[in-house]
């Protein structure tokens, strides 16, 4: 029997929760350990009234677009029993994203088909349908290439903070582990998660592998002062475990 491509590779998974436990199937399918370190979490956003006021008129059919952008903005939607009119449609910015709309019981009506980033949202929506309000309830911590395409295609862009991102301290163990080079690879699944890397981790040992799931998130990555070896060609979990077996098959 020949050997899986990440055998004895230990590899930092760093989200926890359904997510973190998808990926560690997927990785020891592929003979990789696990390492489950969430570097981020999520909080209630320090504005509430703010985003009661704009998911109010979401539900009273004053938008004509809402663009989610992550599974946790729909955790926030169906934590406050969000529903949104039919005359509303959705956009999500990937598949991800639409997949989590779905099982949560929201429709989509419109995903970017080659690149599931805020930047990739923007340059496919079509033009048939550039009219109205649209509601973009994201991190406090988001980046403004959402609100500003859409505004400059024409859009009245309502933003409003559904959540906050905030940093979590890994334990004296990973942080020994990744030091002494025990961990042979990082993921890293978006801007967050490298700053905080950068900030608790750095500087990472010479052998260490980071993986980064797009090329935003690799920018994000050496902004933060990272070096980058993996880049996923899509967004998602599957294909940045792909391309660190690929990587790990070439070395």
């Amino acid at each position: 029997m020949s050997e899986k491509p990440l055998t004895g590779w230990r590899v930092l998974v760093p989200r926890g929760g359904k997510w973190g436990d998808g990926v560690s199937a997927t990785l020891r399918r592929v003979g990789a350990i696990p390492v489950i370190a969430p570097l981020i979490n999520f909080a209630s956003t320090e504005d509430p009234s703010a985003l009661s006021n704009a998911l109010f008129e979401l539900q009273d059919g004053q938008f004509d677009w809402i663009v989610i952008t992550s599974a946790t903005t729909v955790d926030v939607l169906t934590s406050q029993g969000t529903r949104v009119p039919d005359t509303t449609r959705i956009a999500a910015v990937g598949e991800t994203t639409a997949a989590a709309l779905a099982l949560a019981g929201y429709r989509v009506d419109f995903i970017p088909a080659s690149d599931n980033s805020a930047r990739g949202l923007v340059k496919e929506w079509p033009a048939s349908d550039i009219r109205g309000r649209v509601l973009i309830p994201q991190s406090d911590i988001a980046e403004p290439t959402l609100v500003a395409g859409l505004s400059k295609l024409g859009f009245a862009v309502e933003f409003v903070t559904a959540y906050r991102t905030v940093g979590v301290p890994v334990t004296p163990d990973v942080a020994a582990d990744v030091a002494s080079g025990r961990i042979r690879a990082v993921l890293v699944t978006s801007g967050s998660v490298a700053r905080q890397l950068a900030t608790q981790l750095a500087p990472l040992p010479d052998d260490t592998v980071v993986a980064c799931i797009g090329p935003r998130t690799a920018f994000d990555a050496r902004a933060a002062g990272l070096p980058v070896h993996v880049i996923a060609e899509e967004r998602s979990a599957d294909s940045l475990i792909e391309a660190l077996v690929d990587y790990a098959e070439n070395e």
